[in-house]
Protein backbone atom coordinates (compact mmCIF):
# COMPACT_ATOMS: atom_id res chain seq x y z
CA UNK A 1 0.00 0.00 0.00
CA UNK A 2 1.56 3.65 -1.23
CA UNK A 3 1.51 6.11 1.80
CA UNK A 4 -0.55 8.21 0.05
CA UNK A 5 -3.07 5.26 0.11
CA UNK A 6 -2.49 5.04 4.05
CA UNK A 7 -2.95 8.64 4.74
CA UNK A 8 -6.07 9.04 3.16
CA UNK A 9 -7.29 5.49 4.60
CA UNK A 10 -6.78 6.61 8.10
CA UNK A 11 -9.08 8.57 9.31
CA UNK A 12 -12.46 5.96 8.56
CA UNK A 13 -10.41 3.26 9.28
CA UNK A 14 -9.58 4.70 13.09
CA UNK A 15 -13.15 5.45 13.55
CA UNK A 16 -14.02 2.18 12.66
CA UNK A 17 -11.83 0.18 15.17
CA UNK A 18 -12.85 2.09 17.71
CA UNK A 19 -16.71 1.70 17.19
CA UNK A 20 -15.69 -1.56 17.08
CA UNK A 21 -14.18 -1.61 20.01
CA UNK A 22 -10.69 -3.77 18.66
CA UNK A 23 -8.08 -0.94 19.54
CA UNK A 24 -7.67 -0.30 23.19
CA UNK A 25 -6.59 2.80 25.00
CA UNK A 26 -4.20 1.88 27.44
CA UNK A 27 -2.88 3.98 30.26
CA UNK A 28 0.62 3.43 29.55
CA UNK A 29 2.17 6.78 30.57
CA UNK A 30 4.49 4.96 33.42
CA UNK A 31 6.49 3.25 30.74
CA UNK A 32 8.77 6.07 29.78
CA UNK A 33 6.68 8.71 28.39
CA UNK A 34 6.62 12.01 26.97
CA UNK A 35 3.89 14.45 25.32
CA UNK A 36 4.69 17.61 23.50
CA UNK A 37 2.75 19.44 21.23
CA UNK A 38 4.24 21.77 18.93
CA UNK A 39 3.48 24.89 16.79
CA UNK A 40 2.72 24.58 13.52
CA UNK A 41 4.54 28.10 12.70
CA UNK A 42 7.82 27.08 13.95
CA UNK A 43 11.10 26.65 12.24
CA UNK A 44 12.54 23.83 11.88
CA UNK A 45 12.90 20.87 9.80
CA UNK A 46 13.96 20.81 6.21
CA UNK A 47 11.24 19.86 4.56
CA UNK A 48 9.34 22.80 6.35
CA UNK A 49 6.46 22.47 9.52
CA UNK A 50 3.58 20.35 9.18
CA UNK A 51 0.53 20.38 11.68
CA UNK A 52 0.60 16.57 12.71
CA UNK A 53 0.96 14.39 15.09
CA UNK A 54 3.67 11.27 15.62
CA UNK A 55 4.20 8.51 17.67
CA UNK A 56 7.38 7.16 19.07
CA UNK A 57 8.01 3.12 20.46
CA UNK A 58 11.21 3.24 21.79
CA UNK A 59 12.57 -0.07 23.04
CA UNK A 60 13.99 -0.33 26.20
CA UNK A 61 16.79 1.98 28.79
CA UNK A 62 18.50 -1.73 29.50
CA UNK A 63 20.07 -2.44 26.37
CA UNK A 64 21.96 1.42 25.99
CA UNK A 65 21.27 3.92 28.07
CA UNK A 66 21.55 5.94 24.59
CA UNK A 67 17.60 5.76 23.99
CA UNK A 68 16.62 7.95 26.63
CA UNK A 69 19.76 10.34 27.11
CA UNK A 70 20.42 10.90 23.12
CA UNK A 71 17.24 9.45 20.79
CA UNK A 72 14.37 10.75 23.52
CA UNK A 73 15.68 14.42 23.46
CA UNK A 74 17.07 14.51 20.08
CA UNK A 75 13.70 13.42 18.82
CA UNK A 76 11.89 15.87 20.75
CA UNK A 77 13.69 18.60 20.04
CA UNK A 78 13.28 17.75 16.04
CA UNK A 79 9.15 17.10 16.27
CA UNK A 80 9.45 21.02 18.32
CA UNK A 81 11.60 22.51 15.62
CA UNK A 82 9.15 21.22 13.29
CA UNK A 83 5.86 22.01 14.99
CA UNK A 84 4.51 18.28 14.78
CA UNK A 85 3.02 17.21 17.78
CA UNK A 86 4.67 13.96 19.51
CA UNK A 87 4.25 11.49 21.67
CA UNK A 88 7.38 9.35 22.66
CA UNK A 89 7.09 5.87 24.87
CA UNK A 90 9.58 3.38 25.90
CA UNK A 91 8.29 -0.51 25.68
CA UNK A 92 11.30 -1.12 28.09
CA UNK A 93 12.08 -3.99 26.42
CA UNK A 94 8.59 -5.63 27.30
CA UNK A 95 6.96 -7.30 23.49
CA UNK A 96 3.35 -7.19 25.19
CA UNK A 97 4.15 -3.48 26.13
CA UNK A 98 5.43 -2.95 22.54
CA UNK A 99 2.42 -4.07 20.93
CA UNK A 100 -0.25 -2.15 23.78
CA UNK A 101 2.10 1.19 22.70
CA UNK A 102 1.06 0.45 19.12
CA UNK A 103 -2.10 0.04 19.61
CA UNK A 104 -2.42 3.18 21.74
CA UNK A 105 -0.52 5.32 19.16
CA UNK A 106 -3.17 3.91 16.34
CA UNK A 107 -6.39 4.68 18.75
CA UNK A 108 -5.06 8.03 19.48
CA UNK A 109 -4.94 9.02 15.43
CA UNK A 110 -0.81 9.70 14.73
CA UNK A 111 -0.25 10.54 11.35
CA UNK A 112 3.01 8.50 11.39
CA UNK A 113 4.42 5.64 13.43
CA UNK A 114 8.36 5.65 14.26
CA UNK A 115 9.37 2.48 15.78
CA UNK A 116 12.42 0.58 16.98
CA UNK A 117 11.53 -3.14 17.10
CA UNK A 118 12.44 -5.49 19.88
CA UNK A 119 12.17 -8.62 17.97
CA UNK A 120 10.57 -8.56 14.22
CA UNK A 121 8.06 -10.23 14.97
CA UNK A 122 6.16 -7.93 17.71
CA UNK A 123 7.85 -5.15 15.32
CA UNK A 124 6.14 -6.87 11.98
CA UNK A 125 2.99 -7.18 13.84
CA UNK A 126 2.96 -3.19 14.80
CA UNK A 127 3.26 -2.56 11.40
CA UNK A 128 0.47 -4.56 10.28
CA UNK A 129 -1.61 -2.85 12.48
CA UNK A 130 -0.29 0.58 11.26
CA UNK A 131 -0.67 -0.17 7.82
CA UNK A 132 -4.25 -0.99 8.45
CA UNK A 133 -5.24 1.80 9.89
CA UNK A 134 -3.29 4.00 7.11
CA UNK A 135 -0.77 5.17 9.41
CA UNK A 136 2.47 5.31 7.90
CA UNK A 137 5.82 3.64 9.17
CA UNK A 138 9.31 4.35 9.73
CA UNK A 139 11.47 2.24 11.35
CA UNK A 140 14.01 3.98 13.51
CA UNK A 141 18.04 2.65 13.92
CA UNK A 142 16.76 -0.83 13.00
CA UNK A 143 15.32 -2.77 10.27
CA UNK A 144 12.16 -4.79 10.74
CA UNK A 145 13.29 -8.41 9.19
CA UNK A 146 9.99 -8.77 6.71
CA UNK A 147 7.96 -5.98 8.80
CA UNK A 148 7.47 -3.98 5.42
CA UNK A 149 7.99 -0.57 7.33
CA UNK A 150 7.43 2.25 4.54
CA UNK A 151 10.77 3.68 5.55
CA UNK A 152 14.36 3.09 7.26
CA UNK A 153 16.31 5.96 9.25
CA UNK A 154 19.62 4.56 10.74
CA UNK A 155 23.61 4.35 10.10
CA UNK A 156 25.58 2.70 7.85
CA UNK A 157 25.35 -0.36 10.80
CA UNK A 158 28.09 -2.42 8.43
CA UNK A 159 30.51 0.44 8.72
CA UNK A 160 29.75 0.76 12.34
CA UNK A 161 30.85 -2.82 12.93
CA UNK A 162 33.61 -1.68 10.33
CA UNK A 163 34.97 0.83 12.63
CA UNK A 164 34.73 -1.41 15.28
CA UNK A 165 37.10 -4.02 13.33
CA UNK A 166 39.51 -1.19 12.94
CA UNK A 167 39.42 0.56 15.38
CA UNK A 168 40.35 -2.72 17.75
CA UNK A 169 43.26 -3.30 15.51
CA UNK A 170 44.89 0.05 15.22
CA UNK A 171 44.35 -0.23 19.24
CA UNK A 172 46.64 -3.25 19.57
CA UNK A 173 49.07 -2.39 17.14
CA UNK A 174 49.62 0.47 18.72
CA UNK A 175 50.53 -1.41 22.08
CA UNK A 176 52.92 -3.44 19.96
CA UNK A 177 50.36 -6.56 19.45
CA UNK A 178 50.35 -7.64 16.03
CA UNK A 179 48.88 -10.58 16.58
CA UNK A 180 47.49 -12.91 18.95
CA UNK A 181 43.88 -14.37 20.12
CA UNK A 182 41.04 -12.19 19.59
CA UNK A 183 36.98 -12.80 20.85
CA UNK A 184 33.51 -11.14 19.36
CA UNK A 185 30.61 -10.20 21.77
CA UNK A 186 28.04 -9.81 19.54
CA UNK A 187 24.60 -7.98 19.71
CA UNK A 188 21.05 -9.93 19.85
CA UNK A 189 20.76 -12.06 17.47
CA UNK A 190 17.05 -10.78 17.08
CA UNK A 191 18.24 -7.56 15.96
CA UNK A 192 19.31 -7.23 12.34
CA UNK A 193 21.36 -4.68 12.61
CA UNK A 194 23.86 -6.74 15.05
CA UNK A 195 23.86 -9.16 11.88
CA UNK A 196 25.15 -6.12 10.20
CA UNK A 197 27.29 -4.85 12.64
CA UNK A 198 29.09 -8.37 12.70
CA UNK A 199 29.29 -8.42 9.07
CA UNK A 200 31.40 -5.21 9.50
CA UNK A 201 34.14 -6.21 12.04
CA UNK A 202 34.22 -10.10 10.87
CA UNK A 203 35.16 -8.62 7.35
CA UNK A 204 37.99 -6.52 8.77
CA UNK A 205 39.32 -9.00 10.78
CA UNK A 206 39.53 -11.43 7.96
CA UNK A 207 40.87 -9.17 5.35
CA UNK A 208 43.51 -8.35 7.93
CA UNK A 209 44.59 -11.48 9.07
CA UNK A 210 46.16 -10.78 12.25
CA UNK A 211 44.19 -11.99 14.40
CA UNK A 212 42.83 -15.62 15.26
CA UNK A 213 39.20 -15.24 16.42
CA UNK A 214 38.99 -17.98 19.28
CA UNK A 215 35.48 -17.10 20.65
CA UNK A 216 32.25 -15.52 19.22
CA UNK A 217 28.64 -15.42 21.20
CA UNK A 218 26.12 -13.28 21.62
CA UNK A 219 25.90 -10.71 24.32
CA UNK A 220 22.62 -10.15 23.99
CA UNK A 221 23.10 -6.41 24.84
CA UNK A 222 22.99 -7.16 28.25
CA UNK A 223 26.16 -6.30 30.57
CA UNK A 224 25.90 -9.34 32.62
CA UNK A 225 25.67 -11.25 30.19
CA UNK A 226 28.23 -9.70 28.37
CA UNK A 227 30.84 -10.01 31.09
CA UNK A 228 29.39 -13.72 31.87
CA UNK A 229 30.83 -14.45 28.19
CA UNK A 230 34.08 -13.23 28.73
CA UNK A 231 34.65 -14.78 32.08
CA UNK A 232 34.07 -18.45 29.82
CA UNK A 233 36.01 -16.86 26.88
CA UNK A 234 39.64 -15.96 29.18
CA UNK A 235 39.01 -19.38 31.17
CA UNK A 236 39.31 -20.86 27.83
CA UNK A 237 42.09 -18.99 26.52
CA UNK A 238 43.90 -16.32 28.98
CA UNK A 239 46.06 -15.13 26.26
CA UNK A 240 43.59 -13.26 25.09
CA UNK A 241 44.54 -9.82 23.87
CA UNK A 242 41.61 -8.26 22.55
CA UNK A 243 37.70 -8.47 22.23
CA UNK A 244 35.33 -6.63 19.60
CA UNK A 245 32.46 -5.84 22.45
CA UNK A 246 29.65 -4.53 19.97
CA UNK A 247 28.34 -1.93 22.34
CA UNK A 248 29.50 0.42 25.45
CA UNK A 249 26.50 -1.32 27.90
CA UNK A 250 27.97 -4.75 27.28
CA UNK A 251 31.76 -3.49 26.91
CA UNK A 252 30.77 -2.12 30.60
CA UNK A 253 29.95 -5.80 31.62
CA UNK A 254 33.17 -7.28 30.20
CA UNK A 255 35.25 -4.46 31.54
CA UNK A 256 34.08 -5.12 35.20
CA UNK A 257 34.96 -8.41 34.62
CA UNK A 258 38.19 -7.84 33.74
CA UNK A 259 38.68 -5.78 36.96
CA UNK A 260 37.71 -8.44 38.96
CA UNK A 261 40.76 -10.59 37.42
CA UNK A 262 43.46 -7.94 36.64
CA UNK A 263 43.50 -7.66 33.25
CA UNK A 264 41.29 -4.36 32.58
CA UNK A 265 43.20 -2.27 29.69
CA UNK A 266 45.23 -5.25 29.23
CA UNK A 267 42.61 -6.68 26.98
CA UNK A 268 40.95 -3.74 25.77
CA UNK A 269 37.31 -3.71 24.07
CA UNK A 270 35.39 -2.05 21.93
CA UNK A 271 31.85 -0.56 22.03
CA UNK A 272 29.56 1.70 20.61
CA UNK A 273 26.76 4.42 21.39
CA UNK A 274 29.38 6.52 22.97
CA UNK A 275 28.12 7.00 25.91
CA UNK A 276 29.02 8.49 28.88
CA UNK A 277 30.10 5.56 30.81
CA UNK A 278 31.77 4.32 27.39
CA UNK A 279 33.51 7.53 26.99
CA UNK A 280 35.23 7.46 30.28
CA UNK A 281 36.58 3.95 29.87
CA UNK A 282 38.00 5.07 26.51
CA UNK A 283 39.79 8.19 28.27
CA UNK A 284 41.12 4.96 30.79
CA UNK A 285 42.16 3.04 28.17
CA UNK A 286 39.89 -0.06 29.26
CA UNK A 287 38.18 0.59 25.53
CA UNK A 288 39.68 1.45 22.50
CA UNK A 289 37.35 3.48 21.44
CA UNK A 290 33.49 3.94 20.51
CA UNK A 291 31.40 4.39 17.97
CA UNK A 292 29.27 7.87 17.98
CA UNK A 293 26.31 7.49 15.89
CA UNK A 294 25.12 11.36 16.21
CA UNK A 295 21.40 10.44 17.00
CA UNK A 296 20.19 14.11 16.32
CA UNK A 297 21.06 13.49 12.85
CA UNK A 298 18.62 10.26 12.72
CA UNK A 299 15.92 12.60 14.48
CA UNK A 300 16.42 15.31 12.00
CA UNK A 301 15.97 12.67 9.13
CA UNK A 302 12.95 10.72 10.92
CA UNK A 303 11.13 14.42 11.46
CA UNK A 304 12.07 14.88 8.24
CA UNK A 305 10.70 12.27 6.46
CA UNK A 306 7.36 12.34 8.74
CA UNK A 307 6.52 16.52 7.92
CA UNK A 308 6.74 15.08 4.06
CA UNK A 309 4.69 12.13 4.70
CA UNK A 310 1.90 14.38 6.30
CA UNK A 311 1.63 17.24 3.92
CA UNK A 312 1.93 14.70 1.06
CA UNK A 313 5.26 16.08 -0.38
CA UNK A 314 7.72 13.57 -2.06
CA UNK A 315 9.34 11.51 0.71
CA UNK A 316 12.25 10.13 -1.81
CA UNK A 317 14.01 13.56 -1.78
CA UNK A 318 15.34 12.66 1.87
CA UNK A 319 14.93 8.90 1.56
CA UNK A 320 18.06 8.93 -0.91
CA UNK A 321 19.41 5.25 0.04
CA UNK A 322 18.22 1.92 0.50
CA UNK A 323 18.86 -1.34 2.15
CA UNK A 324 17.75 -4.50 1.85
CA UNK A 325 15.04 -6.46 3.79
CA UNK A 326 16.32 -10.00 3.31
CA UNK A 327 12.51 -11.46 4.37
CA UNK A 328 10.70 -10.10 1.65
CA UNK A 329 13.15 -9.10 -1.14
CA UNK A 330 13.07 -5.74 -1.53
CA UNK A 331 14.54 -2.52 -0.88
CA UNK A 332 13.30 -0.03 1.70
CA UNK A 333 14.22 3.71 0.88
CA UNK A 334 16.40 4.76 3.48
CA UNK A 335 18.36 7.78 5.13
CA UNK A 336 21.37 6.50 6.31
CA UNK A 337 24.37 8.76 8.14
CA UNK A 338 27.78 8.28 8.52
CA UNK A 339 29.08 6.64 11.91
CA UNK A 340 32.39 8.46 13.66
CA UNK A 341 35.20 6.34 15.52
CA UNK A 342 36.01 8.08 18.92
CA UNK A 343 39.01 7.56 20.54
CA UNK A 344 40.24 9.66 23.44
CA UNK A 345 41.53 11.98 21.35
CA UNK A 346 38.58 12.75 20.26
CA UNK A 347 35.84 12.44 23.01
CA UNK A 348 35.49 15.99 23.40
CA UNK A 349 33.91 15.91 19.58
CA UNK A 350 31.21 14.10 21.03
CA UNK A 351 30.79 16.20 24.12
CA UNK A 352 30.64 19.66 21.05
CA UNK A 353 27.53 17.50 19.35
CA UNK A 354 25.67 18.12 22.17
CA UNK A 355 25.32 14.12 22.87
CA UNK A 356 27.33 13.73 26.11
CA UNK A 357 27.89 15.90 29.30
CA UNK A 358 31.56 16.36 30.40
CA UNK A 359 30.14 16.28 33.68
CA UNK A 360 29.19 12.59 33.55
CA UNK A 361 32.26 11.84 31.37
CA UNK A 362 34.83 12.81 33.76
CA UNK A 363 33.04 12.07 37.55
CA UNK A 364 36.29 10.73 39.31
CA UNK A 365 38.73 11.02 36.06
CA UNK A 366 38.91 14.68 35.99
CA UNK A 367 42.85 14.51 35.55
CA UNK A 368 42.39 12.15 32.33
CA UNK A 369 39.60 14.40 31.50
CA UNK A 370 42.03 17.67 31.68
CA UNK A 371 44.80 15.74 29.71
CA UNK A 372 42.80 14.67 26.39
CA UNK A 373 41.15 18.70 26.70
CA UNK A 374 37.34 17.26 27.70
CA UNK A 375 35.70 19.95 29.27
Amino acid sequence: MEVEEMVRKKGARIASLVAAGVLAFGGLAACGSSDSGGSSGSDGGSSGSATGKVGVILPDSKTSVRWETQDRPNLEAAFKAAGLESTIQNAEGSPDTFGQLCDQMITEGVDVLIETDLDPDSGKACIDKAKNAGVAVIDYDRLTLGGGADYYVSFDNVKVGALQGQGLIDCLQGKGVTSGNIAFINGAATDNNATLFKQGYEQVIKDDGSYNVVGDQTGNWDPDTAGKVFDQFYAAHPDLVGLITANDGMAGGVIAREKAAGVEGKIPVTGQDATAEGLANVLQGYQCGTVFKDTSLEAKAAADLAIAIIKGDDPSTIATGSVNDSELGKDVPSVLATPVWITADNVQDVVDAGQANAADICKGIEDLCKKFGVA
